[in-house]
């Protein structure tokens, strides 16, 4: 399967960002913990590379944690600050407050050698779709000030948000870029939910989330459906479909009910802590 998605309002927010950073001191980007590289999107990293850099790991309660350890040393050795957060519970984000001071040291001491006092950071959050940035502004800034939701493309325009004096956020779109040069990206990034289920072939998706599973996480398989296949992903798929009683008319297995099964399961953190990619496979 050819895994691409790159709707039109993309691009605008790709140019409305690029006029953006003109007024930012600094670039607060996050990924999903479960998929960190590739939920990197190229684009975004080259439009903030001038600037001061901060890497959320959001969603590492979904995460393999000894992955996460992996991540957070890789991304600090890159000369990133980097936290784990989870947006949805509050976990980690108290931690952001000091890497902000850390990563805008010298625009802070600059501005106090101008004699300029008062002027607020002004940081972009920004990331590819569905990977949590409104939710984590909201839980940032202690009250509701983005609209979210768990699928793409929920945030279409800029939105400016004063956390206080000392800072202030500008939420973007979630964009992805136009070509995947490497189509186990777009096959990660659509197991985790970033590219519309509704433009894929979610059976094929499907075996090839189960047969990472039995390569990496076999157990979390067997716990989770009781199944005995542990070489076939497609069988294990028939397997989990019988199992797990998704039948249609006529008691016939309906394997697109099972597929739905399975990947609300592993999004949602119901098969277990799981990560898609480790950093030596990028090394």
């Amino acid at each position: 399967m050819n895994y691409q998605w790159y709707p039109g309002h993309m691009t605008k927010a790709k140019r409305m960002m690029q006029e953006d950073l003109k007024l930012i001191d600094l670039v607060i980007e996050l990924l999903d913990a479960r998929a960190p590289l590739s939920s990197r999107n190229p684009d975004i990293d080259e439009l903030g590379k001038n600037k001061s850099r901060i890497i959320l790991l959001n969603k590492a309660d979904l995460a393999d944690d000894g992955c996460n350890r992996l991540w957070t040393t890789y991304f600090k050795e890159k000369g990133f600050w980097v936290q784990e957060i989870n947006a949805r519970t509050g976990a980690g984000i108290k931690s952001i407050w000091p890497l902000i001071k850390d990563a805008c040291k010298e625009k802070i001491e600059r501005d106090r050698r101008r004699g300029i006092i008062g002027r607020p950071v002004r940081a972009m959050v920004a990331g590819i779709p569905n990977v949590g940035k409104s939710t984590f502004i909201n839980s940032f800034a202690g009250k509701a000030c983005t609209k979210t939701g768990n699928k793409p493309g929920v945030t279409k325009g800029k939105q400016w948000i004063r956390l206080n004096k000392e800072v202030e956020l500008l939420d973007t779109p979630g964009i992805l870029w136009p070509r995947f040069d490497n189509q186990a990206v777009g096959e990660r990034l659509a197991m985790i939910g970033s590219i519309k289920d509704e433009i894929l072939h979610v059976e094929e998706l499907t075996v090839a989330l189960i047969a990472y599973l039995q390569k990496e996480y076999p157990h979390l398989l067997k716990e989770r459906y009781q199944i005995t296949e542990n070489e076939d992903a497609y069988k294990a798929l028939e397997e989990i479909c019988i199992n797990r009683r998704c039948f249609g008319k006529g008691e016939t297995p309906d394997l697109a009910r099972a597929c739905a099964l399975i990947l609300e399961d592993f999004r949602s953190g119901k098969l277990g802590r799981i990560t898609l990619e480790r950093p030596e496979e990028w090394l």
